[in-house]
């Protein structure tokens, strides 16, 4: 049995701005999974994010050829072989989501990784519009052109242009649309200050804000909690799961912070296992969640979506973040397409 690794750097159709920086270029390994005595083939995708993910290192490729090296030597079936590697990878969700896609992909032997209406293409996925960062024009113009393609839930990602311009787009959806018409999320990537984010969380809720992604930054569990406390809008965690690894540390984070929601990326918290065991404690507290993608290619997008059709499915309610695969101009194919507001798989 192998495991080949093939790099791939992805092109922005637009820079995609955050409050962390602006990714106008996006690098991925792709994991090939084979075996002499099959005709099978399996692909997965490790997709780490510059300076946010916990395994972001110079010296990735080289962990990963370890990791393929330590699979290749293994005896047992490649699930057999994952399983008795998801542990150690832990630390190492990208390359966890990597190997959990490929060998998947290469059991199944379809790209139909789980049997649902979903990855049947028998239901469709309902996603948010995202509206990324930009200046005021740009950002004006994205959130249209979100609208006109009929998204009922938009999602701006706040913190880099000046808080009274965001306001006042906002503002703007809110005067033409009601809440019952569209929803509306933020992610502030962690832009606020403890001391500045409860007066604009004040101001946000004028407008009927779903929730608030990440209003600080991460590993300050104290001070989430307490504007988590006070906050008038739902505060969900997305950035603050990262590195937390352990199921007790897990239990731990979402007991001080009490979040309304997290938002899973398997990319950066853990992986397909990681994502269901987060899902699993966050139930158990009433905790909601949703999955995104976290800019992979379609080979990635398509094993996000087919895992949240599996974990919340059928008949998915809640838009899940699953609209990054149209940001590349030399995406792969996959068969993910978006129509209008919904994901499918034909």
């Amino acid at each position: 049995m192998k495991l080949n690794i093939i790099p791939r750097t992805f092109h922005f159709r637009q820079p995609a701005g955050t409050s962390r920086g602006v990714y106008t270029l996006r690098k991925s390994w792709m994991l090939e999974l084979t075996d002499a005595s099959s005709s099978c083939k399996g692909i997965g995708e490790c997709a780490p994010l510059p300076a946010l993910s916990q395994e972001d290192s110079p010296h990735y490729e080289d962990t990963l050829r370890e990791i393929c090296r330590h699979f290749e030597r293994l005896d047992g079936t490649p699930q057999e072989r994952l399983d008795r590697m998801t542990n150690l990878l832990r630390p190492y969700p990208s390359m966890l989501f990597g190997l959990e896609t490929a060998v998947l992909h290469f059991v199944r032997g379809s790209v139909r990784l789980f049997d649902t209406p979903f990855s049947r293409g028998e239901e469709s996925i309902p996603i948010n519009g995202l509206v990324w960062m930009g200046n005021r024009d740009e950002m004006y113009r994205r959130m249209e052109e979100k609208l006109a393609k009929g998204f009922h839930c938009i999602k701006f990602k706040i913190g880099a242009i000046d808080f009274d311009s965001e306001i006042a787009l906002i503002r703007d959806i809110r005067q033409r649309f009601g809440p019952q018409d569209i929803e509306i999320r933020t992610d502030a990537n962690g832009a606020f200050s403890e001391a500045d984010a409860l007066w604009k969380l004040d101001e946000l809720a004028r407008y009927d804000i779903h929730s608030i992604e990440q209003p600080i930054r991460q590993h300050q569990w104290e001070a989430m909690a307490r504007i988590a406390a006070a906050s008038p809008i739902p505060v969900a965690l997305d950035e603050d799961l990262i590195g937390v690894n352990s199921p007790a540390m897990k239990a731990e984070l979402l007991d001080t912070v009490r979040p309304a929601y997290i938002i899973l990326k398997p990319s950066l918290h853990g992986g397909m296992a990681g994502t269901r065991e987060w899902i699993a404690l966050a139930r158990q507290r009433n905790i909601g969640s949703w999955i995104t993608s976290a800019l992979e290619s379609n080979v990635g997008l398509s094993a996000v979506a087919q895992l949240a059709a599996d974990v919340y499915g059928p008949g998915i309610q809640m838009p899940q973040g699953l609209g990054t695969g149209q940001l590349f101009t030399d995406n792969i194919p996959m068969p993910v397409l978006l129509e209008g507001s919904e994901l499918w798989m034909r």
